[in-house]
């Protein structure tokens, strides 16, 4: 069982808020919070299963001599593709060097020039260079060991690590508390905390898709729960894919940063030719959308992708890149004298639970904080290193909001039983989500169709009445959403590509707001249709 090492073992008592998840945002969190008690329910030991400690480019904040908000805002704006939150964007944009100051004083070692000043480079769709990083791509990494050093020595802090969230509970309008179940998921039985507010921090869905970059625990559970209770949902069929995961046939699989192309690594076929100078003029540094449709194209083609580094990197590459550089050896490949092979993975999700400007969901008693939420920054295609900063600006604004509103901490009852269930957590893929994994790369993925959508919602659809374990429900949920909100939408924008719309269409240049009914409305239409 989880050891509660910040309190002592008398304790009987549950903090009145509880944060899911241990990642970037509900660490950080967790800190605002203090010395307000709190309590994180982790499925894994903070920081290991959070896509945030993998992060490899950095933080982007307008903090250079020559770069202000509004290029920050502008370059956001633009590579949203029209749909972007501006309102939501200033507020974060605004606040980002006053949240890297607090990671600094948290103990981040950003990297710094000689006179001791950030050292800021530049990634694809920025106009600026503004990407505060840590040993070229180690960001992640330092960011999540410093805010865990400093959870641990902050005793208003409860970690109870080994608890596998399952359902959102509901009372009236309410979310009451949570069900979750221990010793990371292998127990029988489940245990309900109560709660006057839950953050939910629960991570994004990657590993919805048979390829991509992020770690199996995120594979969509939170949008699912929040859907399931009554939230909104917004902007679903918006999934990125990073352009260049490196294609060793591992799972995750292991990410090239952007920032390789930002410091002159080409992207070259098996012939060698540089295909991107073909499809746009920024090249390698065009939108990530473009150059993951690019690279696509060239892998489908029995072309092959390849990113060369040996050039504009060379000998350089393990002391600027250690972490892709170890990745690369592993499998046997020298950057140094070598290109990359490269393939295209889900690396990010532009959707999720929809929140206002103080982390609010729909649903009231219910927050969220980053990639399981959708705050409207992103528009249809994230900006590159945006992600990091929505996370700690949003998630210290949520902080504000709930001391705010609840400015007198209450203590409950210790968790309760609630029940027993077989439906383990097993990091081996069932058999329902290896199916469901196929099927989202193939019909909902980086190219998709109305007949492609159609076949996936059905089928989707056939493995939600075939399996009834809460935690594949949830997941099999938030595939639905993201499946009946690309199939809704008839256009190509962002990273949403319709091979049957491919252009933007002025009457669809709005964000989708959906709710877990509307979503089986659809789903009842398409089944009814298919029996006739």
């Amino acid at each position: 069982m989880p050891v509660d090492s910040f309190r002592p073992q008398s304790w009987n008592a549950i903090d009145d808020i509880i944060i899911v998840g241990g990642g970037l945002a509900g660490l950080f969190c967790a800190l605002k919070l203090a010395p307000r008690p709190v309590t994180i329910l982790a499925a894994a030991p903070i920081g290991q299963g959070a896509s945030s400690a993998w992060a490899q480019g950095g933080i982007a904040a307008a903090m250079s001599p020559g770069d202000t908000f509004e290029k920050h805002v502008a370059d956001t704006l633009e590579a949203g593709a029209g749909i972007v939150d501006e309102k939501m964007t200033r507020f974060m944009v605004s606040e980002g060097p006053s949240r890297i100051h607090d990671l600094l004083d948290y103990g981040v070692p950003f990297d710094r020039d000689l006179e001791g000043h950030l050292l800021l480079s530049r990634e694809a769709a920025h106009s600026e260079r503004r990407i505060v990083r840590v040993r070229g791509d180690m960001a992640g990494k330092a960011i999540m060991e410093a805010l865990i050093a400093a959870v641990r020595k902050t005793p208003s802090i409860r970690v109870l690590e080994g608890y596998v969230v399952e359902e959102l509970v509901r009372e009236g309008r309410f979310v009451s508390g949570v069900i979750a179940r221990p010793d990371s998921g292998q127990s029988k039985n489940r245990v309900h905390f109560p709660a006057r507010a839950v953050v939910l921090c629960s991570g994004g869905i990657g590993h919805l898709y048979a390829v991509t970059t992020n770690p199996w625990e995120a594979c969509g559970q939170g949008v699912g729960m929040a859907a399931r209770a009554g939230a909104i949902i917004a902007d679903p069929e918006f999934v990125q894919f990073h352009p260049t995961a490196i294609d060793i046939g591992r799972d995750p699989a292991p990410l090239a940063t952007e920032a390789l192309r930002g410091d002159g690594a080409q992207l070259v076929n098996s012939a060698g030719h540089r295909f991107m100078l073909d499809i746009h003029p920024d090249g390698e540094l065009a939108p990530r959308d473009v150059v993951s449709r690019g690279v696509f194209a060239e892998v489908q083609a029995g072309r092959g992708a390849f990113l060369d580094c040996t050039k504009a990197i060379g000998k350089h590459f393990p002391e600027m890149f250690p972490t892709v550089y170890a990745s690369c050896k592993a499998a046997g490949i020298d950057p140094v004298a070598r290109p990359i092979p490269v393939v295209p993975a889900v690396h990010y999700h532009m959707g999720g639970v929809l929140t206002d400007a103080e982390g609010r969901t729909s649903v009231d008693g219910l927050w969220a904080a980053g990639e399981v939420t959708s705050t409207g920054v992103h528009g249809a295609n994230r900006l590159a290193s945006n992600s990091l900063l929505e996370a700690v600006v949003f998630a210290a604004r949520i902080a504000e909001n709930i001391k705010g509103m609840l400015p007198e901490p209450k203590l409950g009852d210790w968790g309760k039983k609630a029940g027993e269930s077989d439906d383990l957590v097993t990091v081996e893929d069932s058999p329902a989500l290896k199916t469901l994994r196929k099927l989202m790369s193939a019909q909902v993925g980086v190219i998709r169709d109305r007949d492609g959508l159609r076949a996936a919602i059905r089928a989707i659809a056939a493995l939600e009445r075939d399996n009834s374990r809460m935690r594949f429900h949830n997941i099999v949920t938030t595939a639905k959403l993201i499946a009946v909100g690309a199939y809704l939408r008839e256009e190509s924008r962002g990273g949403h590509f319709r091979s049957d719309f491919p252009e933007q269409r002025k009457e669809w240049q709005h964000r989708t707001y959906m709710t877990l009914a509307q979503a089986d409305e659809v789903v009842a239409e398409l089944m009814e249709t298919a029996a006739a």
